[in-house]
């Protein structure tokens, strides 16, 4: 049976390997509409591959740009937040929600429709307004289906048993880039240096999230909203093979993980069929090759954002938020050379306490309370990142906590 699919942040690693797995199965998808953020021609190519009906670009400048590229194709198109929340709400059985950051909240929130199947790689949809999304896709009768490789891994071997009888449920992390360094080198890791991801092929704010190891942290928040597990009842392991991406176990003793390349495609295909096996032309597993499988505790002495990330689940109401918001604006400092790699979490700790101090810390209440805490939080950030220019280097290039 052919199901109708929109692909929310087409032209990203999300969406480039959604296209491939589509195109190895063009009898089991047609493709309704893609998003873009700001490349035109990359859109309008990927909109011409698969044969989209509809193409939406998020940067309304380059709308003129799209409609010349799409021009002669037969292709609806749009640019601006107004077009991408059209392609959202199209008719469209299936929704990849791929776009990164607090942009893709608002467009992932509009693909909430009655009965439709969410495949979610959206982080900020569950961090910034979990407990608001999660009402509203179970009001609107919409399955989510996890796309990240760790969520994945676990929605399968949370099938082998009850949610009740979970002791554990464990996302993995490769450990990223710095997992071996001393502390005294990680601060002084260069921009480069953290982007430069060991396993997984991402942007270059993932990859720093996966460097501080605030992803895994995010990956947590995520979880608990995902699967209704308490916070004492996820947890994390460095695993640096990258094989196996989620582990659960059970009040016998018993542990249920899900392995596999680390390859988008493997999870990317569970998520469009919703637990449906799709025959994919990959390399195989072979154990015997890879020979040994690690595991290893995380350093939260080095990697401070990780213990950050936790105590924002513990704490939950608009902390999560918060510290998704701190993050992003410190991410962002550091890659262009302002601060030192510590000081990303010395300003994520900084906001999340201030904020804590200064407001009400309740759950947001919709998507829209989510979106004015995190302009708020972001804004505290910027604060605390602002001073005399000579001195802001200085900030995480070095200090101990």
């Amino acid at each position: 049976m052919t199901r109708s699919l929109t692909i929310l942040g087409a032209t990203g690693s999300i969406g480039r390997s959604t296209a491939d797995v589509v195109l190895a199965h063009r009898d089991e998808f047609r493709v309704e509409a893609v998003v873009g953020g700001r490349d035109a021609e990359a859109l309008a190519k990927v909109a011409r591959k698969l044969g989209a009906r509809f193409a939406a670009l998020a940067d309304e400048k380059a709308g003129s740009d799209l409609k010349g590229a799409l021009s002669g194709t037969g292709i609806a198109g749009g640019a601006g937040s107004s077009a991408v929340i059209e392609a959202a709400e199209r008719d469209a059985e299936l929704v990849l929600a791929a776009i990164s950051g607090t942009a893709g909240l608002r467009p992932t929130h509009a693909a909430l429709k009655p009965g439709r199947r969410l495949a979610l790689a959206n982080k900020e949809s569950l961090v910034c307004a979990g407990a608001a999304f999660m009402a509203d896709a179970n009001r609107l009768g919409v399955t989510i289906m996890p796309v990240d490789s760790e969520h994945n891994a676990l929605d399968q071997a949370l099938a082998a048993g009850r949610n009740g009888d979970v002791e554990k449920a464990v996302i993995t992390a490769s450990g990223g880039p710095f997992r071996t360094w001393t502390r005294e080198r990680i601060a002084q890791a260069s921009p480069a240096e953290a982007s430069a991801h060991p396993v997984w092929s991402m942007g270059n704010k993932i990859n720093i999230d996966s460097a501080t190891l605030m992803n895994k942290g995010l990956e947590l928040i995520e979880a608990h909203h995902l699967f209704g597990l308490e916070p004492d009842r996820l947890d994390v392991l460095v695993h640096p093979e990258s094989i196996v991406h989620g582990l659960v176990q059970w009040s016998d003793g018993a542990v249920t993980a899900g392995l596999a390349l680390p390859d988008m495609k493997v999870p990317i295909a569970n998520a469009l069929r919703h637990h449906e096996r799709l025959p994919m032309d990959l390399p195989r597993l072979d154990l015997a090759a890879i020979g040994r499988l690690t595991f290893e505790q995380p350093d939260e002495t080095r990697f401070p954002c990780l213990a950050l990330a936790r105590a924002a689940l513990r704490a939950g109401g608009a902390m999560p938020v918060v510290l998704n918001a701190a993050n992003e604006i410190a991410v962002e400092a550091f890659m262009t050379g302002r601060i030192g790699f510590y000081g990303i979490s010395e300003c994520v700790e900084t906001v999340c306490s201030t904020f804590l101090k200064r407001n009400n810390m309740t759950v947001p209440a919709t998507v829209l309370d989510a979106l004015a805490i995190d302009e708020e939080a972001r804004d505290m950030a910027r604060q605390v990142l602002s001073g005399p220019a000579e001195a802001k280097p200085l900030l995480g290039a070095g200090k101990r906590r």
